[in-house]
């Protein structure tokens, strides 16, 4: 079977065909220059860079043959998206360009010469069903950037379409399933792959009889013919590939098109599948896009702070981890997707398997919370609160918390307190984070029957200061003195727990110890197997007599009220994450109208009434205009309320350039997706009072 190759050309075993050559030819052959040749991008199957950046596709095998028939030897590099200018060719050395189409407009440019067709096909239409085609209508023709003299040839034959630019051919087919574009014109190869694709399934191909695609090379010339000897060499090069083409057989040409399409056709991916079930799969479809696009945003942030401190061991250590506690839930998302797709008609199934995505998902978002903790803590970002805590009450809390989990196990549980100074300053949270991440490990490595114990003494130095010391003490299983030494690094497990159903990140201990240091002082562990451990949490607080007079440790409580007051306009391009945010604000009473870009936030924020709008949720990244431009354009214009309503940047992109080019923009708050819905409702109820 004749194969998609994309070895070198050096590989082919064939001796080139010296006969077929002039003897200038031949001396020109005999250089044995590497010509550097360009290919377009964006054309699968035809011409595209494989996983290892080689030159692959239909073109490849072809390109190798010529190779081979006339002793050249090629080196392929991909073409920067755009339109490429001579200008550009000539500066970066190019000496042949591929996947030109051989037309007219072509031929008689100046500054390339070109060779004899490689590669015929039909052009073929891609438009929306119901399409009525005619010549002499006016129509949107999308045109992707590399394939700008199909232009000139459209024109030709139908003077009355117009073009529509757009930067791939991905664009253009989304232009035409939007409605922006009519239709597209393209090589069949190329248009049947995309089609392919799910979402273009309301597309079709239409032939166009009076017109042909054919592909051929370029030589970069000069634009005069007097440099003489330039374009002679120029002109050498291209017999010789035109003479090598001639000895291909049709035949073996067809073969490379069946195989190499065969090879290359379009991969369903599991966001292809998601698009076909999204109905029946919406709750899996949320978890799995909003956590794996979080948890992306968080392996950014990692990844820069490791490069900031660490090695690139460093950073090799910590991708690999992450990538095997992502892997793991996501494979079983996916697996849970498609048993779902099978059994679609049975309910109980359906409601287990949801009941198992909703577990996964919530440790793949309690695995991201803990990176994010990471980050902000080993770059002293995270501010901890001082906030007066009642200590007594907090532990009654924890207790309360792990009981049940302990009865469960049929374990003894203790907690012992001796606190002459229970009331103190300090951030609550971070303080039973600690707690629980302790009492929850020592009830997992603790067999059932043993015994768990958790003790809280105090004592006030000189300084004023209340130094607490909490121990959890259990009979577990203990761990090695090796494992102990390096128990608060993250990632860290002794054993596999995932396997033995005590799944964890290996970041909860890490982030404790940093909790602790933060809050001046440390946590330490002592242990010996088949005996047991204790975790010493030890930290320094001020007691509540230190709190500013003044300062009110109560927050306000905020009712829900129904809200007859101005609307709230949400500028939001993922239809899904819209349609479940207006259901989630109409339900709490607000007015909401939902627009799927900038440029309509701004045109529905400039037919409204004066004080219509008074909130406006804009995520960053959209079609058309982003939501730093949409905010600009809402500032600038000539109204009262232009200059005063909220403006809050609703999006996934939570580095700090984003927040700072949000506020510039002229945002005035940031929420940071996913979102807190609770948090949410009580901002707007601030802002939009009943």
């Amino acid at each position: 079977m004749i194969g998609c190759s994309t070895q070198e050309t050096a590989a082919y075993a064939e001796e080139p065909q010296r006969s077929l050559f002039t003897e200038e030819e031949q001396a020109y052959i005999a250089q044995e220059k590497t010509l550097k040749v360009g290919y377009v991008r964006d054309r699968r199957p035809v011409s595209f860079h494989d996983d290892n950046g080689e030159l692959a596709g239909i073109s490849r095998p072809i390109f190798d043959r010529i190779a081979a028939i006339s002793g050249l030897r090629f080196s392929y590099v991909e073409l920067p998206a755009g339109d490429v200018t001579y200008e550009y060719l000539l500066n970066e050395g190019f000496d042949l360009v591929t996947g030109v189409e051989y037309n007219r407009e072509n031929q008689k440019a100046r500054g390339i010469l070109i060779s004899d067709p490689y590669l015929s096909s039909r052009k073929v239409i891609v438009a929306k069903e119901g399409l009525n085609f005619d010549s002499d209508a006016h129509l949107t023709v999308a045109i992707s950037t590399g394939s700008q003299t199909i232009r000139k040839v459209i024109s030709g034959q139908y003077p009355n379409f117009q073009f529509a630019d757009y930067p791939t051919m991905e664009d253009c087919l989304d232009a035409i399933n939007s409605g922006e574009a009519d239709l597209l014109i393209q090589n069949q190869y190329v248009a049947e792959y995309w089609l392919y694709k799910p979402i273009y399934n309301d597309l079709l191909i239409i032939p166009v009889m009076e017109m042909s695609d054919q592909l051929c090379f370029s030589a970069v010339t000069p634009l005069e013919k007097e440099v003489s000897p330039a374009w002679h060499e120029k002109e050498l090069l291209i017999s010789i590939i035109n003479k090598s083409i001639a000895q291909i057989p049709d035949s073996e040409i067809s073969a490379y098109v069946v195989t190499c399409t065969l090879e290359n056709m379009y991969e369903y991916t599991v966001g292809d599948f998601m698009y076909q079930h999204r109905y029946s799969l919406i709750l899996l479809g949320i978890a799995l896009l909003m956590i794996c696009s979080l948890v992306f945003v968080a392996l950014r942030a990692r990844i820069r702070s490791i490069n900031a401190r660490a090695d690139a061991k460093a950073k090799g250590d910590f991708l690999s981890a992450m990538s095997h506690e992502i892997r793991t839930p996501l494979n079983g998302l996916i697996s849970l997707n498609y048993l779902m797709s099978q059994h679609v008609g049975d309910k109980d199934k359906i409601s287990a398997y949801l009941q198992q995505s909703s577990n996964v998902a919530q440790y793949l978002l309690s695995l991201l919370n803990n990176i994010l903790d990471m980050s902000k803590l080993q770059d002293k970002e995270l501010e901890l609160e001082q906030k007066p805590v009642d200590l007594e009450l907090l532990l009654a809390t924890v207790e309360s918390v792990e009981k049940r989990g302990m009865e469960n196990k049929l374990l003894e549980f203790h907690v012992e307190t001796q606190l002459p100074y229970p009331d103190i300053l300090g951030d609550a949270v971070r303080i039973q984070q600690v707690l629980l991440n302790l009492l929850d490990n020592a009830r997992k490595y603790t067999n059932i029957g043993d015994s768990v114990t958790l003790t809280a003494s105090q004592t006030e130095d000189s300084h004023g200061s209340i130094l607490t010391k909490i121990q959890v003490i259990d009979t577990g299983r203990g761990m090695s003195e090796e494992f102990q030494k390096k128990i608060f690094k993250p990632f860290t497990q002794e054993r596999h727990t995932v396997s033995q159903g005590n799944a964890g990140t290996g970041l909860g201990l890490s982030i404790c110890a940093l909790l602790a240091e933060r809050m001046g002082g440390s946590l330490t562990v002592e242990s010996k197997p088949d005996e047991g451990s204790c975790f010493t949490f030890i930290f320094v607080a001020r007691p509540t007599a230190y709190l500013p007079e003044g300062d009110d440790p109560e927050e306000a409580a905020v009712t829900a009220n129904v809200h007859a007051g101005p609307r709230i306009l949400i500028a939001e391009d993922n239809e899904l994450n819209g349609e479940i945010l207006v259901e989630l604000l109409e339900g709490e009473g607000f007015r909401v109208l939902h627009v799927e870009d900038g440029r309509k936030a701004v045109a529905a924020f400039e037919q409204s009434e004066p004080g219509d709008f008074g909130v406006i949720l804009m995520d960053l990244l959209m079609p058309v205009m982003n939501g730093f431009e949409a905010t600009e354009a809402i500032r600038a214009l000539d109204r009262p309320d232009a200059k005063t309503v909220k403006i809050y940047a609703c999006t996934a992109n939570t580095f700090q350039e984003d927040r700072d080019r949000a506020f510039k923009s002229g945002m005035d708050d940031f929420i940071a997706k996913p979102i807190n819905v609770s948090e949410l409702i009580k901002m707007l109820r601030q802002q939009i009072p009943g």
